[in-house]
């Protein structure tokens, strides 16, 4: 059995459409996104509403989560940085962690199985999202 990582993404929300269309570029065929909100370096800002310092410590961020096993995770890792990157703070984070086992619950396969892209299947899903 190969090895599976998974990698997490924590960037800025309007990186999303960027990364998506690196990773798609790269045959990174699955990807979880959430809305998250968090601080880091910049520790959020101060903002006056209503006569009132408000300070704005968790800042709306993304994060995306794909779990890879032929894809070699540095590709990965290269293309997100890519996209993601203005130089400024704020741009993320990426965490690689090691995932001892997937299961893919419609066919019970587990491993590496789970998370392959199958071409048949691309071509179903492909033929679903044309209809």
């Amino acid at each position: 059995m190969g090895q599976i990582n998974k990698i997490e993404i924590i960037t800025r929300p309007e990186k999303l459409n960027d990364l998506k269309e690196a990773m798609y570029a790269i045959r990174v065929t699955g990807m979880t996104v959430m809305q998250v909100y968090g601080c880091g370096l910049s520790h959020g800002y101060t903002e006056i509403y209503r006569g009132q310092e408000m300070s704005i410590n968790l800042l709306p961020k993304i994060k995306v989560e794909i779990v890879v096993s032929e894809i070699p995770v540095e590709k990965v890792i290269e293309a997100a940085e890519k996209a993601c990157r203005t130089g400024h703070i704020g741009d993320g984070k990426i965490f690689v962690t090691t995932v001892d086992n997937a299961i893919r619950i419609r066919t019970g396969e587990s491993g590496v199985d789970a998370i392959r892209d199958r071409n048949d299947e691309t071509d179903i899903v492909n033929s679903i999202i044309k209809e």
